[in-house]
């Protein structure tokens, strides 16, 4: 027999990639992080000598999602603005808040509290937006979970950074210092074609080129958006960034709501990732994203839940069921975006668009062990005829049991392993007490 040191027993096991492909009474064996095989359960019990065999007899084992947009630390602004129009909503709400609150003691306060909602949505890997980035990544570090941390750059002053020219300079220092962090990698996020200039824009393409990383960035959120972008340059944003050879592989155009077909065009040819937040755009009325469409072009879709301050949480699954929802009635077709396609977006769709795909997204040997076990035996998801259906339409976040980041398990029978909940909640009621 092989010695191993974790083998996880399921019910189902579902791998994402192959596509559509569901296991019965199968386990996942995982050696020092990484994934050395799926198998028959009753093989790997006569294969395998392991420290740790986990049972989830009622459960299905699946990669863990990924959250491709966020902005953790706004979890301390939950509830604080909302019933407004986007650009209210930031300019006489967010923003002000964000001048007189934000520091490095809110932002590691507030990524700790959403990573620990993450992790009780069966999050492994976000990828963020904030200023302080480091403090993020120091939350994310010390927490376990893997990150992909974007590097933000916006033109006015903020509470981290005074201008661009200092984003930039407090970027690479970031960058360079986190280096040697396993679960750890990051994107340059210039917040929006109207946050950031267009030379800031060019500058932050110039680095990513250089180092090989995605670009993280708001686009075409809101039709405001678009026709302030016609009235001061008579051409759309996406059009703008395509000019400036913004457009390509490394591009997670994130919204997307407000679509003409010059801009289908652009995105499909490009190559560029389509990041879907479906609840916060339907929150802030911003518009539909047609996620169906871009799939049927061959763009890469996948999702975001945006900050817990517009959605109002971090909970992927209910992501899940409103993007396929949702894409039915966008595009009038009930077969759009089925179940399986869906929760491949939410996995797989993801990791391709971080440039992680090598690394995570899907159960397949060499990958890393980043698993989430669903019990599919509560009541409100009985009776189980296809698990696939059942997660992307009925689970919800309580029914995620179980959390493996690089096979360390995070989340263990609901209860976190490296946070402390108690301690989360007496936080963020003193910030809510201060704000409010």
């Amino acid at each position: 027999m092989t010695a191993t040191e974790t083998i996880i027993h399921g019910k189902w096991v579902i791998p994402v990639e192959p596509h559509d492909v569901v296991y019965e009474n199968y386990a996942v064996v995982i050696k020092d992080g990484k994934i050395i095989e799926t198998i028959d359960s009753a093989k790997a019990l006569q294969k395998y000598t392991g420290q740790n065999h986990i049972h989830k007899s009622k459960h299905a084992i699946l990669p863990g999602f990924i959250n491709c947009h966020c902005h953790s630390p706004m979890s301390l602004l939950r509830g604080y603005a909302d019933d407004l129009a986007l650009m209210d909503w930031l300019q006489h709400y967010i923003w002000p808040a964000e001048k007189k609150w934000v520091s490095e003691s809110f932002v590691f306060d507030g990524s700790c509290l959403a990573i620990a909602e993450m992790l009780r949505s069966g999050v492994t890997c976000f990828n963020d937006m904030y200023f302080f980035p480091h403090i993020t990544a120091k939350a994310a570090v010390q927490t376990g979970m893997r990150s992909v941390i974007g590097l933000p750059i916006i033109t006015f002053a903020n509470p981290w950074a005074s201008d661009e020219d200092d984003c930039f300079a407090k970027n690479v220092e970031i960058f360079n210092a986190f280096q040697q962090e396993p679960l750890l990698t990051f994107t340059m996020a210039p917040h929006s074609i109207y946050a950031t200039s267009e030379a800031g824009i060019m500058r932050v393409a110039e680095f990513a080129d250089q180092h090989n990383l995605p670009i993280h960035m708001h686009v075409h959120e809101t039709d405001d958006e678009v026709q302030q972008s016609l009235q001061t340059t008579k051409q759309r944003p996406l059009a703008r960034l395509h000019k400036m050879n913004i457009t390509s592989s490394r591009l997670l155009a994130v919204h997307m709501t407000q679509v003409n077909e010059a801009d289908h065009e652009i995105i499909a040819a490009s190559g560029s990732h389509i990041i879907h937040c479906p609840s916060s755009n339907l929150k802030l009325a911003s518009g539909f994203c047609p996620a169906q469409r871009f799939v049927q072009a061959g763009v890469n879709v996948a999702f975001g839940t945006d900050g817990a301050a517009s959605n109002n949480n971090l909970d992927m699954l209910e992501e899940l069921q409103l993007a396929s929802i949702l894409a039915k009635a966008v595009a009038n077709e009930p077969t759009a975006i089925d179940a399986a396609q869906t929760l491949r977006m939410a996995t797989y769709n993801g990791a391709q668009a971080l440039g992680l795909g090598e690394m995570t997204g899907s159960l397949e040997v060499g990958k890393a062990a980043d698993i989430i076990a669903i019990d599919l035996e509560q009541l409100e998801s009985q009776p189980v005829y296809h698990p696939v259906s059942q997660i992307v339409y009925t689970a919800s976040r309580e029914q995620v049991t179980d959390v493996w980041v690089n096979g360390k398990h995070l989340l263990a029978d609901r209860q976190l392993t490296t946070l402390d909940e108690h301690e989360l909640i007496a936080k963020a009621k003193q910030w809510g007490d201060k704000i409010s």
